[in-house]
């Protein structure tokens, strides 16, 4: 059941047993403009939610407070039972360093091959591994996107969505327990974005990964939600999941959806 101006929170686990993510009471304002109100989310074991919203409705500002790069005004942000607001930059680096991160820009570096920006998230977090084991590694994860053939290729010689897909191979490299896709599908183009998606979902069947994708392309939220929670107004104003709201009559939501 979904109602107006309310935080529906998960009362049965879709996925796992326990929350990897808590977010509770969260305000974080700039000045006057109130972005995060109240806003509250859980994210299980094994999940993809989707954070749905309008441009400049704070899905952004909520995954920079999730990864620290901007702390709250109040409220918790518990990953993996960690709040993150409290935690010094060493103990950050331990947590995050479970948490991969798709930037909507790929934020590949042109002066590297696809092997070294690969390699890069191996090397800023110390990773003790030798080399043998880093060569894997990078075949591995450029095996889970299907673009083994582009190792020793440089960035600007691959296509818009071949840079995803090395994005989304860099972001693997670490097995992360927790995926942020801001924004996975944008700039691509229909039928790239829908095989950036349908790879999004088979990683989360492969490796049982909890997903948090910010996204308003609604093919992305259909295909790859488990759960949509819809940020209104700085609140998770709805929550359920495509089926749900789609048929939810409450103008707010039905927005989203027509």
């Amino acid at each position: 059941m979904i109602t107006e101006n309310k935080t529906i929170l998960k009362d049965a686990v879709v996925k796992g047993d326990e929350p990897v993510m808590i977010i509770r009471n969260v305000y974080k304002s700039f000045e006057n403009n109130h972005v995060l109100v109240d806003f509250n989310l859980d994210l299980y074991k094994g999940e993809n939610v989707v954070v749905l919203g309008k441009s400049g409705s704070g899905k952004s500002v909520l995954i920079k407070c999730i990864v620290g790069l901007l702390k709250p005004d109040k409220g918790t942000i518990e990953v993996f039972g960690k709040n993150i607001p409290e935690l010094n930059e060493a103990e950050l680096d331990q947590v995050i360093a479970r948490v991969g991160f798709l930037f909507q820009s790929n934020a590949l570096y042109d002066s590297m091959t696809v092997r070294e920006n690969l390699e890069f998230p191996l090397r800023r977090h110390w990773i003790k591994v030798t080399q043998e084991e880093v060569n894997t590694m990078v075949m591995n994860a450029l095996e889970d996107v299907g673009l083994e053939h582009t190792v020793d290729m440089m960035p600007i010689e691959l296509s818009g969505g071949m840079r995803k897909r090395i994005a989304l191979a860099r972001t693997l490299i670490l097995k992360p327990d927790i995926i942020l896709y801001d924004e996975p599908t944008t700039g691509l183009d229909p039928i790239t974005g829908k095989e950036i998606i349908k790879l999004m979902v088979d990683i989360q069947k492969k490796y049982n990964t909890s997903s948090l994708i910010i996204s308003h392309d609604m093919n992305c939220v259909r295909m790859a939600s488990d759960r949509i929670v819809i940020l209104l107004d700085g609140k998770c104003y709805a929550n359920g999941t495509y089926a749900e709201l789609k048929k939810n009559e409450d103008p707010k939501v039905k927005q989203f959806f027509e």
